[in-house]
């Protein structure tokens, strides 16, 4: 069994095909995937996914692109909607100095709202960094002396310094396609210095499909095809990869364990 941890099955490329998306999936042993929140106003998209169809679990958060349009979204008003059951995490939030979307200083602060409330809640916060890791690294190192969380830092494509001190927070890193792209050495390395207990995979559908599907519309099925460079890159076989990243995630999703009634074991069916 493997698991897409990051998926965006709301988006238009993947909602229109879901019964064949999440067909696909099982075949190839992705039972579990996590439908990933970028508006809070759409949580009812959301809930509704993660309602009809088993495999998959859901968060409530608003992505840093989204951020000016949500500047205002309390810490409570988030854990109250995560007390939904298929609700597993808090985010996507964080930052994103690449397209500068939103201001700076409001992305900073929903950042900071969103890990408040996976502070309160317990849940993980699912965390965006892109082209920010100087500001990421002095919020994380802040909020997390005034209190610890849990996060993962998907889709990584940062330096090795902020997964350096991830890792030391106690955060997790989630590798997406990016880590079998012919240009991504630098990625693969940081990925083999993760601590083994550290690692997700995913898949960001539908963005970001890795080889060999790269330039294709990106679904969670795909997520084996990273999965199988993790396990080269770590030194492992396929199947160590996907009993180790499954038991990761069940630890980090604790909530999505208690649905799936884990204690220590990953689910087979």
């Amino acid at each position: 069994m493997l698991v897409d941890s990051h998926c965006h099955l709301d988006f238009p490329d993947l909602q229109g095909r879901l019964p064949e998306i999440l067909a696909a999936a099982g075949t190839v042993g992705i039972r579990r995937m996590v439908t990933i929140s970028t508006h809070v106003a759409r949580f009812e998209v959301y809930r509704e996914l993660a309602e009809q169809n088993e495999a998959v679990f859901f968060t409530v958060g608003t992505h840093p692109h989204n951020a000016a349009l949500e500047p205002d979204i309390s810490a409570e008003a988030l854990a109250k909607l995560s007390e939904h059951n298929r609700c597993v995490a808090i985010g996507e939030a964080g930052l994103d100095y690449f397209y500068d979307k939103s201001p700076r200083d409001v992305q900073q602060r929903v950042f900071r709202t969103h890990i408040a409330a996976a502070r309160e809640t317990g849940l993980p916060l699912v965390i965006h960094a892109r082209d920010a890791d100087e500001d990421m690294i002095v919020i994380l190192r802040d909020e997390m002396k005034q209190g610890s969380f849990k996060a993962v830092l998907h889709c990584y494509s940062s330096g090795a310094e902020l997964a350096s001190v991830g890792v030391d927070l106690g955060l997790y890193i989630s590798f997406s396609g990016i880590l079998t792209f012919k240009n991504s050495d630098e990625i693969r390395r940081i990925a083999a210095a993760v601590p083994r207990d550290r690692l997700l995979v995913e898949t960001d559908a539908p963005y970001l499909a890795p080889v060999p599907h790269r330039g294709k519309t990106n679904e969670p099925a795909f997520v084996k095809h990273t999965a199988q460079v993790l396990a080269d890159v770590v030194g492992v076989d396929e199947s160590q990869i996907a009993e180790m990243t499954t038991a990761n995630f069940y630890r980090l999703f604790s909530k999505a364990a208690l649905i799936d009634g884990v204690t220590g074991q990953a689910v087979t069916g």
